[in-house]
C-alpha cells in the first residue's frame, strides 16, 4: 500500500489575506469621474453601447430586437456617460432613457420623444449587461456560450440557461450543483451529496466545464469543483458545441465567468453558520489601484470549516482568487486571473449497499448519517491552482482580437471504502463486506485560445465572423488500487481496523499525454429579421499512453474530426424567435483498457425551439425539443473501464421561464422530458433500456419576493420546489447479475427549499450595506435515494440550514 505525505490544512493563512484584502485603503480611487475619455470606433450598436457602459460602470438594458442590424457612430473624445451613449445612438432612431439608481435603457424615438432627458446622469453601478459581466436580477440577456461572441440570449439559436450572481446570492449556493438545480435538462447531485465533486448530467451525459472561455481539466476523480463565490455567472449550454469549443460532450457544457476587477470600489464580507457545524467566511474586494483606473484589482476568497451529513467526515476548503486588469489603452486590455483551492474532506456519497437502503434486511436499515467506512483510514486531499489571462484588443472598427490562456494543476490523493458492491454484501446479522480504494491522480493542463472577430456588411447581409485557433496539452497520471477491506457492520460500524494486510489490484494505472489543436470558423449572419449561423471546426488529437498495470504497454493514437454547426432563426417584432439547429460533438475519452487507448466519442443533435421575450419586460420564456445521439461511450465498472455502449439516443422537451416579473418578484421555472435509450450495446439485454441516472420527467420552480415599501420594507422571501422522476439505474453490463430489474429503479421524489432575508439598512442608516438571511435546502428533511447504481445506493441531500450575515460597502 502506498504511503502518503499529507500537507496540513492551514486556515490561518486566509484570515491574514482577508484582513488585508478587505481594507478600503487598498483602493486608491473612491469614485468614478463624471467625464472620461472614450475611443470607441464605429461598430455594431449593441457592442458599442455595452463597451461604453462597461467603461462607465453603469447598468444598460437593451432589447436585442431594437439594436439588431444597427451600427453605432464612433465615440471619440471627452464625454459624460449619457453623452457618450447618445453619441453612439446618433442616427439609429433610438433614444437613451435614464432609469432609477443610475440605470439606462434604450427605446425608439417615437416612443420616447416626450421624455425630458437630463444632460448628465452619473450615478454608477457595478453591474454591466454584457456576455462577460454582471446581469441585473435573475435575467441575463447576453452570453458568449456556444458562440464565443457577445450574443443576445433571446436570439441565440441554442438552449441556454444562466444562473446570475443575484440568483446564487439569494439561494446561498455552495457549489455548482446548487447553482444549476432549477434549470431544465440537468440532473444535479446525481449520486447524492458528495463533498468531493459535482456529478451532474446534462441531457443524460456528464458535461465539460469551461471557465473564462477555456476548458477545465477533468479526470476520473479529479474535478474542478470551482468556488461559486468567485463566479459572476454560470451558463448552462445544452447540446453539442464542438464546432467552436472542440472536445466537448454532446449533452452540453457549463460556461462560467469569473468575477473580474471593476473600476468602482466595492467590498463584501459574508459570514455563515449552519447545520453539521458549518462555518464559513467569504470576502470580495475590487476597485482601482491608481487614480486613472489604468490598473484595477479584485481578490476574493472562502474559508470553510464544516462537518457534513455523514458522521466523522469534515469538509474544509481554503480558496483565494486574485485578479488584476491592466487597461493598456482605450482599445487594449489584459486581465490576469488566478485561483488556488485546497480541499480536505471525504467520500460523503458513501457507496452504500443495496441491502439496508433500497432492499430490506433482517439486520435493519442503514441510517442516513452513518459512516460505513473507517475515519481512521479514509481521507481526501486535493490541491488545485490556476494561472492565466484574458487579453482583448480592438484593431479597428471591424476587427478585434481575443486571447485566453491558462495553466492548471490538480493533485489528488484519497483513500475510500465502498460498502457492498454485490447482491449479498450484507449478512443477516448486519456484517458488511467492503472494498478498499486507494487513488492517486494528478492532471496538468495548458490551454490557449486565439480568435479574431470581424463585424462588417456585404450588401444587405450583416456578419459577425469568428476565426479561431486553439491548443490544449493535458498530462494525466492516474492510479486506482482496489482490494477487500476488513468487514464492518451496517448497524454498529467498526472503526480503527488494520488495513496493512489488504491485497490490492491496480484496476487502472497509467500516464497519458494528450495534445489537441483546433481550427474553427463561424459566421453569424443577419438579413433583416433572419438570423443564420454557420460554423465548422477541424480538430487534431494525439494521445500517448503508458499502461503500468498492463506490463508497461505503450499505445499512441492519432485522431482528427470535423464538427459542424448550422442554425436558422427569425426574430419577430413582438419578441418571438423560433429556431432550428444542427450541431455535432467530438470528445477524447481519458484512459484505456487492455493496453489500448480509447477512441473519441462523437455525437450529433437536431434541435427545434422558440424563445419569447415580451417587449419591455425582464422575462424570457423558452422551449426546446431535441433528438440527440452519442457513439462510443466509455463507462467504468469495478472491473475497470470498459466500452459497452456503442450508441445512445436521447429525445426530449425542455421548458423554461426566468426573469424579473417586476421590481419585487423574480422567478425561475423549468420542466424537462427526456426519453433515453441505449441503442447499441455489447450486452443485448441492455438495448432499449433507459440511460442510467436520466429521469424521464423533472420540474422545478423558485420564486423570490422582496418588499420595497411599507411595514415589511427590506424583507425578502424565497421558496422553491424540485421534482425528480423515477430513474432506471442498473449499471451497464450488470443485467446478468441483477436478481430483479426493479432493484435498479429509484422512485421519484419532491423536495422544497426556502429563504428569508432582511436588509438591516432599513432599520438605520448606520447599518447601510448589512443584511441577514436564513436559507434551508430540503426544508422538510425528506429522506430519499438519489439513485442506486448497480449494487450501490446513494442518499439524497438531507435538510441543511445556513444563517448568514452580509456586509457590503
Amino acid at each position: 500500500m502506498p504511503m502518503f505525505s499529507r500537507t496540513p490544512f492551514r486556515p490561518r493563512l486566509l484570515v491574514a489575506a482577508m484582513t488585508l484584502a478587505s481594507l478600503p485603503a487598498f483602493s486608491l480611487a473612491q469614485s468614478a469621474e463624471s467625464v472620461r475619455s472614450y475611443r470607441v470606433p464605429a461598430a455594431p450598436l449593441a457592442s458599442s453601447l455595452n463597451q461604453i457602459a462597461s467603461q462607465a460602470g453603469v447598468v444598460l438594458s437593451i432589447d436585442p430586437s431594437l439594436t439588431a442590424g444597427k451600427r453605432a457612430q464612433a465615440v471619440q473624445g471627452e464625454y459624460d456617460t449619457a453623452g457618450a451613449l447618445r453619441q453612439a445612438l446618433a442616427g439609429s432612431g433610438l433614444m437613451l432613457v435614464p432609469g432609477a439608481a443610475g440605470t439606462y435603457s434604450v427605446q425608439p424615438v417615437a416612443d420616447s420623444a416626450a421624455l425630458a432627458l437630463p444632460e448628465t446622469t452619473v450615478n454608477a453601478s457595478s453591474a454591466v449587461e454584457s456576455a462577460w459581466g454582471p446581469a441585473t436580477g435573475y435575467l441575463a440577456t447576453r452570453t458568449a456560450a456556444g458562440s464565443k461572441t457577445d450574443t443576445a440570449i433571446a436570439e441565440a439559436p441554442r438552449s441556454i440557461s444562466v444562473a446570475t450572481r443575484q440568483q446564487m446570492q439569494d439561494r446561498k449556493v455552495q457549489n455548482l450543483d446548487d447553482a444549476v438545480r432549477y434549470m431544465p435538462g440537468v440532473i444535479a447531485s446525481s449520486y447524492g451529496s458528495d463533498s468531493r465533486a459535482e456529478w451532474m448530467k446534462i441531457r443524460g451525459f456528464e458535461p465539460i466545464q469551461m471557465l473564462d472561455g477555456l476548458p477545465l481539466p477533468k479526470g476520473t476523480y479529479v474535478m474542478p469543483k470551482l468556488e461559486t463565490w468567485n463566479l459572476e455567472r454560470v451558463t448552462l449550454l445544452r447540446g453539442p458545441a464542438s464546432s467552436v469549443y472542440g472536445q466537448t460532450p454532446p449533452g452540453g457544457l457549463l460556461d462560467m465567468v469569473s468575477r473580474r476587477p471593476e473600476a468602482l470600489d466595492s467590498h463584501q464580507v459574508q459570514l455563515q453558520v449552519g447545520t453539521f457545524q458549518h462555518k464559513q467566511i467569504s470576502f470580495d474586494s475590487t476597485g482601482r489601484v491608481d487614480e486613472d483606473g489604468r490598473f484595477l484589482y479584485r481578490v476574493g476568497g472562502v474559508l470553510r470549516d464544516s462537518g457534513t451529513a455523514i458522521e466523522h467526515i469534515d469538509d474544509q476548503r481554503f480558496n483565494i482568487a486574485p485578479s488584476l486588469t491592466w487597461n493598456i489603452a482605450e482599445d487594449t486590455r489584459l486581465t490576469l486571473l488566478s485561483q488556488f483551492n485546497r480541499d480536505d474532506t471525504g467520500t460523503t456519497s458513501q457507496f452504500l449497499p443495496l441491502q439496508g437502503t433500497k432492499l430490506a434486511t433482517p439486520a435493519g436499515k442503514v441510517d442516513y448519517h452513518e459512516n460505513l467506512g473507517d475515519p481512521d483510514w479514509e481521507f481526501y486531499d486535493k490541491t488545485y491552482y490556476a494561472l492565466g489571462y484574458a487579453f482583448e484588443h480592438r484593431i479597428d472598427d471591424v476587427w478585434q482580437f481575443r486571447q485566453n490562456l491558462r495553466y492548471t494543476k490538480s493533485d489528488l490523493e484519497f483513500q475510500s471504502i465502498t460498502a457492498g458492491g454485490f447482491a449479498t454484501a450484507v449478512a443477516d446479522d448486519g456484517t458488511l463486506s467492503r472494498g478498499a480504494n486507494v487513488v492517486n491522480e494528478d492532471i496538468s493542463q495548458f490551454a490557449v485560445d486565439n480568435n479574431l472577430q470581424a463585424d462588417f456588411d456585404t450588401g444587405a447581409l450583416k456578419h459577425t465572423l469568428l476565426l479561431g485557433l486553439d491548443y490544449q496539452r493535458v498530462n494525466t497520471n492516474y492510479q486506482w488500487l482496489f482490494g477487500s477491506a476488513p468487514p464492518s457492520n451496517i448497524i454498529t460500524p467498526i472503526y480503527g481496523q488494520d488495513f496493512s494486510n489488504v491485497a490490492y489490484t491496480a484496476f487502472q494505472d497509467y500516464n497519458q499525454k494528450r495534445h489537441g489543436t483546433g481550427l474553427y470558423i463561424q459566421d453569424q449572419i443577419a438579413l433583416d429579421n433572419w438570423r443564420l449561423t454557420l460554423g465548422g471546426r477541424q480538430d487534431w488529437l494525439s494521445s500517448d499512453t503508458t499502461f503500468y498495470n498492463a506490463g508497461n504497454a505503450e499505445d499512441s493514437r492519432h485522431d482528427s474530426a470535423f464538427s459542424g454547426n448550422a442554425a436558422l432563426s427569425y426574430v419577430f417584432d413582438p419578441g418571438f424567435t423560433p429556431y432550428v439547429s444542427y450541431a455535432e460533438s467530438f470528445q477524447a475519452e481519458a484512459g484505456g483498457s487492455g493496453g489500448r487507448t480509447f477512441r473519441p466519442s462523437t455525437g450529433k443533435q437536431y434541435e427545434l425551439g422558440i424563445k419569447y421575450q415580451p417587449p419591455g419586460s425582464d422575462m424570457l420564456f423558452s422551449a426546446a425539443a431535441y433528438d440527440l445521439k452519442r457513439q462510443n461511450i466509455v463507462t467504468t465498472s469495478t472491473a475497470g473501464a470498459t466500452e459497452p455502449v456503442r450508441e445512445v439516443q436521447v429525445r426530449g422537451l425542455e421548458l423554461e421561464a426566468v426573469g424579473n416579473v417586476n421590481e419585487s418578484l423574480k422567478i425561475t421555472a423549468a420542466y424537462t422530458y427526456a426519453n433515453s435509450k441505449m441503442r447499441k450495446t455489447n450486452d443485448p439485454r441492455d438495448e432499449n433500456r433507459a440511460l442510467p441516472l436520466t429521469p424521464e420527467n423533472q420540474a422545478s420552480l423558485w420564486a423570490d419576493y422582496t418588499w420595497n415599501d411599507g411595514t415589511l420594507a427590506g424583507v425578502g422571501i424565497g421558496f422553491g420546489a424540485r421534482y425528480i422522476g423515477e430513474t432506471d439505474n442498473i449499471a451497464v453490463g450488470s443485467m446478468g447479475f441483477v436478481r430483479d430489474v426493479s432493484d435498479g429503479h429509484t422512485r421519484s421524489y419532491t423536495v422544497y427549499d426556502a429563504a428569508i432575508r432582511y436588509d438591516l439598512g432599513k432599520l438605520s442608516n448606520a447599518l447601510q450595506g448589512a443584511s441577514v438571511a436564513l436559507n434551508a435546502k430540503n426544508l422538510f428533511d425528506k429522506e430519499y435515494l438519489a439513485t442506486c447504481d448497480g449494487f450501490y445506493c446513494y442518499y439524497g441531500d438531507p435538510r441543511s440550514v445556513i444563517a448568514s450575515v452580509d456586509y457590503q460597502w
